[in-house]
């Protein structure tokens, strides 16, 4: 009786309530939450990548001594020593574009990429950049692929559920869970940062490099690149680069581009913490400021100088020279976009133009014959391309080695080497330093800065 007047008030109270059953599980469907839709949509674009690289052996230091040579003749001339890697990839266009790393592929001397389906191809590096860590490969005679979409990195978020597909320790290809753990992971210097990376606690292991880090619509959210592991094996804190600059460096791949271009910044930027916030005037840590500036920057050029604090670009939030170079290079050369700052506690904005290290004055490359301590050099005049190339000081004037060989090379010269003064005069163009190698002089005193150190030789000929 009791349980038919509760039955009889419920009907009367609620009326229009839905009342929904749980039910009782009838399929497999209901039994469990899977993932294999999104494997089996995404899997098939992720494939296998064999590189051979043939190493460099040290030659027999005796070779060419008159004397020594016939003694050692059969000796230090070890075979030449083949080292194998194994990584991952990921199809990214139906004629064979393959993405991978760098460290997968960079010096190759032979490619085999391996699909799902067993099927093989030769593959070439068309464009490699070791900065960024990334190989865009092109499979020979490919067509009809499954190609993988690549999602939109500004649209990632914390905690979204994503899946890695590779190959780790070469057990065949393997899919591991997780989530996105952190945006805007840094591991590069201040004003040297290229690094820049999606966090996953998908586990990541050796082997996996180059593979894919996917969403649940089975898009490309990023190219797992490395672990941060004290054991060698997965900690829960794996990285990989994001979409949004894969798509940079396929699109300058198709372009025909060997060497990937970066608009250059031409400053040195310093994440704001605590104390820096509190001398710059800020109510909390936020953005960077800029440490150094060089004239022909295209943010010196926008108006902005040493002190500002950039807090975005492009309307995307900046808090270090990672992220600022990395939004730089997904932008691409040529375009302009807007940018917001503090300056003196007041916001500001300003238009900068993504452009190219400019080649200005002219670099003037050229080799050193005349019989002298610089024999053998190769220098050239340093300009804003050639502190980018060669990762110079942003501040750097003068002329820098090149290449050293012969007589340059056995006293000591090395390739990133400022000659500062020769026998006491102040060198500023190749020119000058051609007509002091001509000189005739037997006494030489020569002034070098290598790594921000001041050296000095002192030579007799």
């Amino acid at each position: 009786m009791k349980r038919l007047a509760l039955a009889l008030f419920l009907s009367l109270v609620l009326p229009h309530t839905n009342v929904v059953e749980a039910g009782v599980p009838t399929s497999a469907r209901d039994l469990k939450l899977s993932y294999a839709p999104v494997v089996k949509r995404s899997a098939p674009s992720v494939v296998n990548i064999y590189a051979k690289k043939i190493l460099a052996v040290r030659r027999n230091p005796f070779a060419n001594d008159p004397f020594f040579s016939d003694f050692f003749q059969n000796f230090g001339a070890p075979a030449p020593q083949v080292q194998n890697s194994l990584g991952s990839g990921v199809i990214l266009s139906s004629d064979g574009l393959v993405v991978s790393n760098y460290h997968v592929v960079g010096g190759a001397t032979q490619i085999r990429v391996v699909l799902t389906d067993r099927e093989e191809f030769d593959a070439t590096v068309l464009l490699a950049d070791k900065k960024a860590d990334l190989a865009v490969l092109r499979l020979k005679n490919a067509h009809g692929l499954p190609a993988m979409k690549l999602a939109r990195t500004r649209n990632v978020e914390v905690g979204d559920l994503v899946l890695a597909i590779g190959n780790p320790f070469g057990v065949g290809q393997t899919v591991s869970s997780g989530i996105i753990s952190g945006l805007a992971r840094s591991g590069g210097a201040v004003g040297n940062a290229r690094a820049y990376f999606i966090q996953t606690d998908a586990p990541i292991n050796p082997g996996n490099s180059g593979g894919a880090l996917v969403d649940m619509n089975g898009n490309l959210v990023g190219i797992n690149t490395s672990i941060l592991t004290r054991s060698g094996g997965s900690n829960g804190i794996g990285f990989a680069i994001p979409a949004d600059l894969v798509a940079a460096f396929l699109d300058q791949a198709r372009k025909g581009n060997k060497v990937f271009q970066r608009p250059w910044a031409g400053l040195i930027g310093q994440i704001v913490d605590r104390n820096l916030a509190k001398g710059l005037g800020l109510r909390r840590p936020l953005g960077m400021v800029i440490a150094q500036i060089h004239p022909a920057s295209p943010y010196a050029r926008a108006g902005l100088r040493v002190g500002d604090v950039v807090t975005s670009f492009d309307g995307q939030p900046v808090n270090g020279p990672a992220e600022l170079l990395y939004r730089m290079s997904v932008t691409g050369i040529g375009k302009t976009v807007g940018l917001q700052y503090i300056r003196d506690r007041r916001k500001m904005t300003a238009r900068v133009r993504m452009v190219l290290p400019a080649e200005n004055p002219p670099r003037r490359t050229h080799r050193i014959r005349a019989a002298s301590p610089l024999q053998g050099l190769t220098v050239s005049r340093i300009n804003p391309a050639v502190i980018a190339e060669t990762n110079l000081p942003l501040m750097a004037r003068g002329v820098v080695v090149v290449k050293a060989i012969g007589v340059a090379a056995r006293i000591g010269f090395q390739p990133g080497d400022i000659i500062a003064k020769v026998n006491g005069k102040r060198i500023k163009t190749v020119a000058e330093l051609r007509a002091i190698a001509r000189s005739g002089t037997r006494l030489w005193d020569i002034t070098i800065t290598r790594n921000g150190q001041t050296l000095t030789m002192r030579l007799k000929t």
